[in-house]
């Protein structure tokens, strides 16, 4: 059976879609979001955070709502709010199948 596209999650893709989910945000902004909420256990560089942000746009999970000289603008779609809830069912099922293993 094929994949579907994006059916999982990078950890950096993962917080880059959770930090849409209260506002908008342009790449800087999202680098910061995503340092700060991982207490800089997450970092990337403007490629890996580029790159993230075309291929969420060209999956219709982002849209880009402004462009001001060099810095875009982003927001989330409808279709990245469900994919960001598909990853955490996935990783709390992940979760709950270690947890049914117990402790080592």
């Amino acid at each position: 059976m094929a994949k579907k596209v994006l059916e999982i999650l990078t950890e950096t893709m993962f917080y880059v879609l959770m930090s849409f989910l209260r506002q908008e945000r342009c790449g800087i902004e999202i680098a910061e979001f995503v340092e700060q909420k991982t207490a800089g256990r997450v970092r990337m560089g403007p490629g890996t955070l580029y790159t993230i942000l075309a291929k969420f746009e060209e999956e219709g999970l982002i849209s880009e709502i402004r462009v001001e000289g060099r810095k875009r603008t982003y927001r989330i779609t409808a279709r990245g709010i469900e994919a960001y809830h598909e990853e955490i069912s996935r990783l709390r099922a992940c979760i709950n199948d270690a947890e049914s293993e117990g402790e080592i």
